[in-house]
Formats: structure tokens, C-alpha cells, sequence
């Protein structure tokens, strides 16, 4: 029988199938965070249990944490209180724990690439929903609940049932400045924010195998913004070299074993997918959003659409999307103010999305009249982001390099975008209030906030 990638891995996972009911799965890691696992652990400790395999969790501090003057005392009770309880959870368990100031700290889906821990062929799990990140390199990643963390913790498996399967695959070579954030935007324009549910996605096709393994992140990143259950790209050569020194990944001789395995794990020819798209890479433009849901996307040098245009069912909804927004159908967005710009998150908060933006701001200015905040996804990118120069660059350009952590994807932290602001930002939701109360927010790629941090508007780059 003609097997997907995620048939493969799906089956080679589960422990037992019960009658007319979800499957059993075993879990190969976890990660956890401050803000999920207080509650599962609580749980834990009511039952008298402890965690069956501390070794296969893995946890850091990224949602509550400042991203500046990380060395003081975090401020916010509430925040100080959940890192706290996290650190004393690991610590009576067993589970490696990168807290606050660690050298290897960060937003958890950028951690677990770059660390090692993150590998072909595994069943990833996270009480986040953008745990889909980690199928990128070829894993079976996706979010779960806080009722389920505790159930891996307890046992190291799952129950699921199997979503259905679809692929996507785009063909061709982009346009110049077109990144994976682009990509994804228009595929979930095209497909609508439910266009995924109940389904795995596999990104398939030359435009795909073309992405680094960093831009394949950011697209499986963002696969849940259509409703899928998970995203998901056949590993390649790109990834065996990416996995190669990796500080808690394979020796050189397991990774070299391993390696010839998952060669294998590529989808059958004439297996059969249950729902199938195509698209044409060079029909991708660069995209911005102009509503309150990832699905409201278009050419940055088009305009909003007009009503009639728009499906019957999601009228009432569009119109409530431009009143929140302060847009009107059929204006255009080049040239709107911009009041802050966000570079960050487990979407676009690698090292490439930070070179992105540099090449673009080098020798330019930063516009006195937007905030810009760049944050790196992780102690290591920041630091590279030293090495490489890029912090110099972008002194002298007048940006700052903040500290790690998921500072204004959500409004959990002290970055809070204020009411009626607008904020063109590289993370992976603008719903109402996302980035704060009140707060107005276009997601847009690295080279897009760049130019509109020179610039202080929306602006196509070149």
C-alpha cells in the first residue's frame, strides 16, 4: 500500500487503535513552556504521579518574558509567578529547563530546531498551537491542549484521531524579495482560515525544496491559520545538513545512521491524498494583511477588496474587520502610517529573517516616527545576530536589538501594541486584540517591515 509521509509516521507511532475510537500515540518529545504546563503538572501531583519520561520533555521560558533587562526581576506578578513555578516544576522532575537568562533560551519552536532536539520522523507535541514549526524538518509536530500535556507527561503518548491528509504543492521559482512568509499568506488568502480543517498538510513541489530550512519553519509555522492540524515538508539533504552540530542533536556517526533512514520518509509515489491544491510560485506576490484573521491577505500594492467581491457568508464579518481596522473597502495600503513595526516570533525570529531585514536597512535610517522592536527567537540567533554584525548594522541605522523571547506576538508580556495603533508585524495573528487592546495589526514577511521601518508607512521595498 502507497503510503503519505504522515502515514508513515502516524502508523510507526501507534502503541494500540481503539474499536471505532482515536489511536494511541507514542510521543518521541515535548516541549513545554510557562504558560501551559503549571496546570498539568498541578495535575500530576493530585494523582500522585510523576513524569513517566523526563528526558524526552524539553522546556524554556519564552511567552511572559521581557525582552529587555532580562537580568532584573521580571515585574508582572503573574508573569514572575508562572516562570518561577516552571523552573520548580523541572527541577522536581527531572527535565532540562532553559529559564530565563540560560544560554539557550528562547521561543520554544525556535529552540528545538537549532538545539537538535527537533528530528525526522518523530511525533512532536507542545500545549501551543503553532507547534506545527517542527514539521519542517520532517516530523509530525502539532498543539495540544493543557488536559493532554498531562496526559504525555503521565505516559508519553496521546490519544488522537487521524486528521485526513492534503497536500499542497507549489511549483516554480518566486518573485524577487518573495519569502516563506509570502508563500504561506497567499496559500491561506487563497484557502480561507478553515480551508485546512481537519486535515495534515504536506508543502510539497520545487518552490518548497527551494525554501532554507528556517523559511520551511515559517511556513508550517503558520499552517494552522488554515485550520490544519499540522504542517509538514519530506526531509532533504537541506535538513540532514542542518541537523549536523547541532549541541544536543545526534553524534556524527547515529546522525549518519539515522540519516539513510529517514531518506525513506518521503511520500509514496501514487499514494493518494484525500484533498490535493497547486499553485504557481510566480503568482506569489509579497502579501500584507489588511483585516483580523491571516486570511485577509493581498498584494501589498493592491487594495481591499470591495464587498460584492467578497462571499455572501463572510459579508457581516468583513465589514466588522475594516470598522476594528479604521480601513475602507477598495483603499489601498501603500503609504498608510505605520505606528509600530514588529520583527519576531516563532514565525520570523531566526537569523535569516534578522538578515533579511539588515540587507534592507543598511545604510538607511529608521523612521523617527514608528517604534521598532526586533526580537531575536533565541539566546543562539541573538548571538549570531553579534557575530555576523548584523547588531552594528542595524546601531547604525538606529534600531535596537532587544532580548529573546515572544515579546509582541500576543500581548502576554510587556510589549503590548497600545489601542488604536497600528503595528506591521512578521508574527502569525492579527485577530482583535492580538498584539494588545485595541491594537491594529498587518502581518507582513521581514522585507516588508524593514521598509516600513525606514520609511514609518507601508511601502513596497524596492
Amino acid at each position: 500500500m502507497k503510503k503519505t509521509l504522515f502515514d508513515k509516521i502516524w502508523d510507526a507511532h501507534v502503541v494500540r487503535q481503539i474499536d471505532e475510537g482515536p489511536s494511541v500515540l507514542y510521543i518521541d518529545r515535548m516541549y513545554i513552556h510557562e504558560v501551559t504546563s503549571p496546570q498539568a503538572f498541578d495535575g500530576l501531583t493530585a494523582r500522585g504521579l510523576n513524569v513517566f519520561r523526563p528526558a524526552q520533555i524539553t522546556a524554556t521560558a519564552d511567552h511572559n518574558v521581557p525582552t529587555k533587562n532580562q537580568h532584573l526581576p521580571v515585574r508582572d506578578d503573574l508573569s514572575r509567578s508562572q516562570l518561577e513555578k516552571l523552573a520548580l516544576n523541572c527541577r522536581n522532575h527531572g527535565i532540562t529547563h532553559f529559564g530565563l537568562g540560560d544560554d539557550y533560551n528562547g521561543i520554544v519552536h525556535v529552540i528545538g530546531p537549532e538545539l537538535g532536539y527537533t528530528r525526522p520522523g518523530m511525533t512532536i507535541v507542545c500545549g501551543d498551537s503553532h507547534t506545527s514549526t517542527h514539521g519542517a524538518l520532517g516530523s509530525m509536530a502539532f498543539g495540544i491542549g493543557t488536559s493532554e500535556v498531562e496526559m504525555v507527561l503521565a505516559s508519553q503518548c496521546i490519544l488522537q484521531t487521524k486528521p485526513k491528509s492534503m497536500r499542497i504543492t507549489i511549483e516554480g521559482e518566486t518573485a524577487e524579495g518573495v519569502t516563506a512568509k509570502d508563500i504561506i499568506l497567499y496559500i491561506i488568502s487563497k484557502l480561507g482560515t478553515d480551508g485546512g480543517t481537519g486535515y495534515f498538510v504536506e508543502f510539497a513541489g520545487s518552490a518548497i525544496r527551494g525554501l532554507s530550512i528556517e523559511g520551511r519553519m515559517t511556513l508550517c509555522n503558520m499552517s494552522i491559520e488554515m485550520g490544519a492540524r499540522g504542517g509538514m515538508i519530506a526531509p532533504d539533504q537541506k535538513t540532514f545538513d542542518y541537523l549536523k552540530g547541532r549541541k544536543f542533536g545526534l553524534a556524527e556517526v547515529d546522525l549518519s545512521q539515522a540519516t539513510e533512514k529517514w531518506k525513506e520518509l518521503v511520500t509514496d509515489e501514487g499514494a493518494v491524498f484525500d484533498k490535493e491544491y497547486l499553485f504557481k510560485a510566480e503568482d506569489i506576490p509579497l502579501m500584507i494583511t489588511y483585516g483580523t484573521n491571516p486570511g485577509m491577505g493581498m498584494p501589498v500594492n493592491s487594495s481591499i477588496p470591495k464587498t460584492e467581491s467578497v462571499d455572501p457568508s463572510a459579508a457581516e464579518s468583513f465589514a466588522k474587520a475594516l470598522k476594528y481596522m479604521g480601513f475602507k473597502e477598495g483603499e489601498k495600503l501603500i503609504g498608510k502610517k505605520v505606528d509600530y513595526v514588529f520583527l519576531g516570533s516563532c514565525t520570523n525570529g531566526r537569523i535569516e529573517d534578522l538578515r533579511i531585514f539588515t540587507s534592507y536597512v543598511r545604510g538607511k535610517k529608521k523612521s523617527p516616527d514608528v517604534e521598532v522592536w526586533i526580537v531575536p527567537g533565541s539566546k543562539l540567533v541573538e548571538q549570531q545576530a553579534y557575530d555576523e554584525g548584523l547588531v552594528q548594522i542595524l546601531n547604525d541605522a538606529g534600531f535596537e536589538l532587544r532580548q529573546p523571547g515572544c515579546s509582541a506576538c500576543l500581548a502576554m508580556n510587556d510589549d503590548k501594541i497600545p489601542e488604536g495603533k497600528y503595528c506591521l508585524s512578521t508574527s502569525n495573528r492579527n485577530f482583535e486584540g492580538r498584539q494588545g487592546p485595541g491594537s491594529r495589526t498587518l502581518l507582513a514577511g521581514p522585507l516588508l517591515a524593514a521598509a516600513a521601518a525606514v520609511t514609518g508607512v507601508v511601502s513596497q521595498p524596492f
